[in-house]
Formats: C-alpha cells, sequence, structure tokens
C-alpha cells in the first residue's frame, strides 16, 4: 500500500518566526492523519525547522541538493550540510529551478544519484510546460525526462524516491489539470516507471501531483487512482488551507 504524501513548498517565502508559528498552528489538527507531511523551506528555516518539528509527523526538507560534496558552487549546499543539521529530504528539479536557474535533465539525474547514493529522501519533479501540452507533446516532455533523471540509478536506490508531475502551465497560474488529466498523466509515468524498472516498483513508487491544488480540489484528485498525494506551493502557506489539504 503506497502512503499518501501532502507536500508544502513554501519556495522562498516566511521568515523564521513565520515558519516556527505555522508548524505550531498545524501540529494538533494534523496528529490523527496516517499522510506523511513534507514542507520544503528556504535553507535559513532548514535547522530552526527540523528542531520546532520534532516530536511530530512534519518531515522538513531542502528545495534543493548539489550534486557534488563540497567546491567553488556560490549559493549551492550539499548533503553533508544538510545531513549536518538533521535534514535528509530533498526536491530535486523543481520546475522553478529548471526554468530560472538553468537546471537540465542531466543535473537533475546528477543530483538524483546523490540522494540515492546518500540515502536521501527525493522527490524528483518532471512536467510539461504550456506550448508542450499544446503541441500534444506532454507524454514525450515527460517520458524523456524521466527516461534521463533515472538513467543510471538501479532499481534498490528507488525505495525513497517519490516522484512529482507538475504541468507547469498550471502552475501559479489558477488553471489546474482535471482530476482525470491528472491522472491519465500520472498513469502514464507509472508505466514508464515499469518499462524502466518492473511492474512491482512501477506499483510502489508514489507519484505526487503539483498544480494549483487546493482543498477545493484535493479530494476529487486524491480519489484517482494513481495519485499518491500533492505537492503544494500556495495552498502550503496558510496553516488553514494546508490543514485541509492534509485532512482530506
Amino acid at each position: 500500500m503506497r502512503i499518501p504524501v501532502i507536500a508544502g513548498n513554501w519556495k522562498m517565502n516566511k521568515t523564521i518566526r513565520e515558519g516556527r508559528l505555522f508548524i505550531d498552528e498545524i501540529t494538533s489538527s494534523i496528529e490523527g492523519t496516517d499522510v506523511v507531511v513534507m514542507l520544503f523551506v528556504p535553507y535559513t528555516l532548514l535547522a530552526p525547522l527540523k528542531t520546532h518539528a520534532e516530536g511530530t509527523r512534519i518531515v522538513i526538507g531542502a528545495q534543493n541538493m548539489h550534486q557534488e560534496n563540497s567546491g567553488a558552487f556560490t549559493g549551492e549546499i550539499s548533503h553533508e550540510m544538510l545531513r549536518e543539521i538533521g535534514i535528509e529530504t530533498t526536491l530535486i528539479g523543481h520546475s522553478e529551478r529548471r526554468q530560472f536557474f538553468g537546471e537540465t535533465d542531466a543535473t537533475v539525474n546528477l543530483k538524483l544519484k546523490k540522494a540515492v547514493e546518500t540515502g536521501f529522501t527525493a522527490v524528483v519533479c518532471v512536467g510539461e510546460n504550456l506550448e508542450e501540452r499544446e503541441a500534444q507533446r506532454e507524454k514525450q516532455v515527460v517520458k524523456d525526462q524521466l527516461v534521463k533523471a533515472f538513467e543510471g540509478i538501479r532499481p534498490e536506490g528507488l525505495k525513497r524516491v517519490i516522484v512529482a508531475y507538475e504541468p507547469v502551465w498550471a502552475i501559479g497560474t489558477g488553471k489546474t489539470a482535471t482530476s482525470q488529466e491528472a491522472n491519465t498523466m500520472i498513469a502514464f509515468i507509472r508505466n514508464q516507471i515499469k518499462d524502466l524498472y518492473s511492474e512491482e516498483i512501477s506499483e510502489q513508487i508514489r507519484i505526487l501531483y503539483g498544480g494549483s491544488i487546493k482543498p477545493g480540489n484535493i479530494e476529487e484528485l486524491m480519489d484517482m487512482e494513481d495519485i499518491d498525494g500533492g505537492l503544494v506551493g500556495g495552498a502550503s502557506l496558510e496553516a488553514d488551507s494546508f490543514i485541509q489539504l492534509v485532512n482530506f
């Protein structure tokens, strides 16, 4: 059985004080859930929120992790730096990293290899933009991203890997793929993983939907057979809406 994941991506939002207050506001309301709850927060919040969330069911994760152990990589962070403060979960290849910061399929693969090698839980993101969808190339785009992301990664390395499907055209736009559209693409992703590895692995790996998820559509999305949770942006910034998502 795949345990659902609701993961909030705070992007470049919230101070330490605001982050601590958020955790205080949601903790009692999510304690009864069986859902895995993750918050991907800015670097400055990682250590203080990891400490503040101790004893809760909230997993604090980084929004990015470099593939090298150290070096001349200004603005980056390594797995050793993250683990030193107790962080062992990271996003990889988020669409905004690809769009604004030059992330490529090649660097996503290197980062995923490093995460697998070092025992991190990694949420690796794939998805098409509006132009690609309108050209009816979404499946080919996502297939190419998956094949390149998982190149050279052995089946035993997938135990702590989660995939997030992000239709880029639905992020921050207010547009949302219908629940059926989302499920169709996630089923396609699951089938590609089956082709890359095995049916057993494809049935075990969790695949999240990330595209303008809100309290108003979470229940319908989670009713879909292949959707195992959500990677949530704006709706994860307000405690009330995030509580509703976790308790779908």
